[in-house]
């Protein structure tokens, strides 16, 4: 599985962290929760990893169990 990419984000002087994906805004953290997120993708060897985790944007191996599944078959 490729590891995610094309994710950044922004710290700002109001402890106010903003997370994109491709440019394109993925999602804000605030307070306690961008301190947290700020710890960790410092600290992680693989920040894509991170931030997808924390935006929800990141396969979790299912997708091709889903499409195969009868119900999704057209």
């Amino acid at each position: 599985m490729p590891s995610p990419h094309g994710f950044r984000y922004e710290a700002h002087a109001d402890g106010t962290v903003h997370i994109t994906h491709h440019h394109r805004p993925a999602t804000t953290l605030h307070g306690p929760r961008a301190a947290q997120f700020l710890a960790e993708v410092e600290s992680a060897p693989d920040p894509q990893l991170v931030m997808a985790r924390w935006t929800g944007n990141y396969k979790r191996g299912n997708e091709r169990t889903a499409r195969n599944h009868p119900r999704n078959r057209r």
